[in-house]
């Protein structure tokens, strides 16, 4: 008798480790759902990204010009403001900031973005700037008429 609870043990004991069974199964609805949260979120941010200076471009007929990479922007705000790209610099500071920024020098491409509330006077100012620098490639930034 003593061996056959001994025995008896040692079987209740296996046969709970074999009930447990790991389980191999991987649950994919929350790696969906932060899936789908995250599509969502870059899909409403994508277009704010896109100009970090708002400006109220006038409109043209010109056609849009195809470019490679991201072209070098100066922009003229609706107070007067100047900005390379991104950032907000003096009128004074203009030209040293452009050649060091610029890849080829003088032959970069540059594009004027100038609000249409904008003085007249300061879009030239910038333009009479980057003449004085000897930047020939300006190139004057609207949006297309109708639009």
């Amino acid at each position: 008798m003593g061996l056959s609870g001994g025995s008896g043990a040692g079987e209740r004991r296996s046969s709970r480790i074999r009930g447990r069974g790991v389980s191999a199964e991987i649950n994919v609805t929350p790696l969906v759902d932060v899936m789908l949260v995250l599509l969502i979120i870059f899909m409403i941010s994508a277009p704010l990204l896109t100009v970090g200076v708002p400006i109220d471009l006038p409109q043209s007929q010109a056609k849009s010009i195809d470019h490679e990479r991201e072209p070098l922007t100066l922009s003229v705000n609706d107070k007067g403001q100047v900005f390379l790209q991104n950032t907000e610099i003096k009128i004074e500071e203009l030209v040293d900031k452009l050649k060091a920024v610029a890849k080829q020098g003088t032959e970069e491409r540059i594009y004027v973005r100038g609000d249409k509330k904008v003085d007249y006077g300061t879009v030239m100012k910038v333009m009479g700037r980057l003449q004085a620098a000897g930047y020939r490639k300006v190139a004057l930034v609207t949006e297309v008429e109708g639009s």
